[in-house]
C-alpha cells in the first residue's frame, strides 16, 4: 500500500483522484486546499488529515517522512493550472513521485525545469493523459496504424461544454491562471490527436477569444479542423436547451463514439503509473508545445477546407 497526499482537494477533478487512490488499494494520508468545501472526503477517505494552509500541509508531510510506514510515496496535484509547476516541484522535493492533472505546465521551458528537479531529487512526474487509455481511442490508433502509410485522415473536432457566468469570475476565466480555453479544456484532445495521428506538422489559429477558439492542425496522419467553446450559444440547434455539452469527432465521415467509459479512466491511469507504465514529462511535451503555440498565435483567415464550419457562424 502506498501513501498519498493530494493538493487541490476542493477542485472539480479531485474526487476522481481520491477514488483512484482508494480503488487501487492505497491510502490518502493528507489533503490540502485553500478552500474547505471538501466534504466529499467523508465518503472516500474520512481519516485523511486536511489543511487549508500550504505551510502546515508541507510541514506535516515532512514529519511523515520520519517513519517509513507513514512516509509519503506520491503527491497528486489537482490545483489550478498556474500552480501546477510549483506544486509538482514541492512534491518532488518532499521525496515523492508526483501525479499531476493536465495541463501539466503551460510551456516546454517549464517541462525542462521540472526535468532538472527530477534529476535533483531522483523522483518522477507523471501526467494524467486518460484518453490514451480509452478503448475507442486505442481502437482508432490501431485502425490508423493499419491504414496505408501515405493516407491522411480528415478530422473535424468539435467540443462545446457550456459554462455559466461563474467561470469567468473564477481562476479558469483568468488567462494568466488557466492559460485560456484551448489549454484548459483542449489540451487532452491535442494529446489524443498526437497519440493517434503522430507528429504535428502545422498549427494555425483561425479564431481566439476568452470563451472559444478554433484552428487547424496537420499531423503525419491527419488534417484536423477544431473548434472549442464554453459558450452555450455555440451549441447546435438540435442540442440547445436539451444538453449543455456537444462533443463530436468526425474522422473521414465516421463519428468516433467515445461518450462512455470516462469515469474509470483516472483509476486506469493510476494503475498504469503504479505498475511502472505511467506517462512522464516527455510524453506530455507534445501537447504542451501545441497549446503553447495556440495561446500565442495571431489568428489568420485560413484557407478553404481548413476552417471549422462553426467559425463562419461567428462572423
Amino acid at each position: 500500500m502506498k501513501n498519498f497526499a493530494l493538493i487541490g482537494a476542493a477542485g472539480y477533478i479531485a474526487p476522481r483522484h481520491m477514488r483512484a487512490i482508494k480503488d487501487t488499494g492505497n491510502h490518502l494520508a493528507v489533503a490540502y486546499d485553500i478552500n474547505d468545501s471538501v466534504g466529499i472526503i467523508d465518503s472516500i477517505s474520512p481519516q485523511s488529515e486536511f489543511f487549508t494552509q500550504f505551510e502546515r500541509f508541507y510541514e506535516y508531510a515532512h514529519q511523515l517522512k520520519r517513519n517509513p510506514a507513514t512516509a509519503l510515496d506520491y503527491v497528486a496535484i489537482c490545483s489550478p493550472n498556474y500552480l501546477h509547476h510549483a506544486h509538482i516541484a514541492a512534491g518532488l522535493r518532499l521525496g515523492c513521485d508526483v501525479i499531476c492533472e493536465k495541463p501539466l505546465v503551460p510551456t516546454p521551458a517549464l517541462i525542462d525545469e521540472l526535468a532538472l528537479v527530477e534529476r535533483e531529487t531522483g523522483k518522477r512526474v507523471f501526467n494524467i493523459l486518460q484518453l490514451r487509455h480509452h478503448d475507442a481511442i486505442l481502437k482508432l490508433r490501431e485502425k490508423v496504424a493499419a491504414a496505408p502509410a501515405d493516407r491522411k485522415f480528415d478530422v473535424e473536432l468539435t467540443y462545446i461544454t457550456s459554462r455559466g457566468k461563474w467561470y469567468m469570475e473564477s481562476w479558469k476565466g483568468d488567462q494568466n491562471k488557466s492559460f485560456g480555453v484551448a489549454t484548459n479544456i483542449g489540451v487532452h484532445f491535442y494529446d489524443m490527436l498526437h497519440f493517434v495521428f503522430g507528429k504535428l506538422q502545422r498549427n494555425v489559429v483561425h479564431y481566439s477569444a476568452a470563451d472559444k477558439a478554433a484552428g487547424y492542425l496537420e499531423y503525419e496522419r491527419a488534417r484536423v479542423r477544431w473548434f472549442l467553446s464554453i459558450d452555450a450559444n455555440d451549441l447546435p440547434d438540435e442540442v440547445k436547451g436539451k444538453k449543455p455539452t456537444f462533443r463530436s469527432i468526425d474522422i473521414s465521415g465516421e463519428q468516433l463514439e467515445f461518450s462512455e467509459g470516462f469515469t474509470e479512466l483516472h483509476t486506469t491511469s493510476y494503475q498504469e503509473i503504479l505498475a511502472g507504465r505511467g506517462y512522464g514529462l516527455e510524453d506530455a511535451r507534445h501537447c504542451i508545445e501545441t497549446v503553447n503555440v495556440i495561446r500565442s498565435a495571431q489568428p489568420i483567415a485560413g484557407t478553404a477546407g481548413e476552417v471549422h464550419p462553426f467559425v463562419a457562424r461567428l462572423a
